[in-house]
């Protein structure tokens, strides 16, 4: 039997892409001290890898595919296919920045002014690069983690670290002077298992899928009796992915009427339904939209 060699990132992203596979049609069970959980599907077998490492592991062909982020991939310079984006994070669902930041207190306003500074970061090439490219001279070293520390300890006079809503910078007190580069998550493949039609073939299912489930999470069904009387009126309202299910009612002036929006328009749409006439409005969440 054919089989894929699939990588979820282990860390922050772990149970959120468990439950987006989830949502997408596969359950994946983690075991204790085990680096290979268990999937539902016989043509799928699974690798817990940290995404830092994970774009290597694709490269080699050790893994057919795997979930890491865009900012690891560059990183370490890999030679993978990107095969699709999936926005998600454990916090916010959007995509993550990367951010140089110095002490509240520092006179360091601009990345012109880290002329000859020490920087602190876990993404050191990429760092480097970015300096680099713009003739600033600093000094850059690898940090084991708790980097913010570093530039509140005057370990380093800045620091160039991922954030998403900026919480923990600012709760050491550091300010953000600079945004350096947006992370997301992707579904990389390794070359020659992209081009190997079976591996091929499983890699896209997987990503329509995922992006099934990640397009479902922003949007949900609505669904509602309306009077014929009014039927024209609440249809040039009422948002929809392409037009809306209508069907007639037996033997009654009413029509039942379904549609999908997101979710952010239904507060605003329900009680001017209802104030045209619209009943029975229900409101049901979404596992996939493809």
């Amino acid at each position: 039997m054919n089989q894929l060699k699939l990588g979820i990132p282990k860390g922050s992203l772990e149970k959120a892409t468990i439950d987006l596979f989830a949502k997408s049609g596969w359950q994946i069970k983690m075991m204790s001290r085990n680096y290979f959980p268990s999937i539902d599907d016989p043509e799928l077998s699974c690798s817990i890898c940290r995404p830092q490492e994970m774009s290597r592991y694709v490269e080699s062909g050790m893994l057919d595919a795997g979930i890491t982020g865009k900012d690891w991939t560059l990183e370490n310079g890999s030679d993978i296919e990107v095969i699709t984006d999936l926005v998600y994070s454990k916090v916010s669902k959007k995509p993550t920045r990367w951010v140089v930041a110095v002490p509240g207190d520092s006179d360091i306003h601009t990345i012109e002014d880290l002329e000859g500074k020490k920087i602190a970061t876990e993404l050191v090439n990429v760092t480097r690069k970015f300096f680099e490219s713009r003739g600033i001279n600093v000094e850059i070293f690898f940090s084991w983690g708790a980097t913010e520390a570093k530039a509140v300890s005057g370990l380093a006079d800045a620091i160039v670290e991922v954030t998403e809503t900026e919480t923990t910078i600012r709760a050491h007190g550091l300010r953000v002077i600079h945004e350096l580069m947006e992370s997301n998550t992707q579904l990389i493949a390794n070359k020659e298992s992209w081009q190997d039609p079976w591996k091929r073939e499983k890699i896209e299912n997987i990503a329509l899928l995922l992006q099934g489930a990640l397009r479902a999470d922003q949007i949900v069904g609505l669904k509602m009796n309306v009077p014929q009387e009014n039927f024209d009126e609440i249809l040039k309202i009422l948002p929809s992915v392409t037009a809306p299910t209508v069907a007639q009612l037996y033997k009654q002036p009413w029509f039942s009427v379904e549609t999908v929006i997101s979710k952010h328009q239904v507060r605003d749409l329900v009680p001017r339904l209802k104030k045209l006439g619209a009943e029975g409005i229900i409101e049901y969440a979404l596992n996939k939209v493809i």
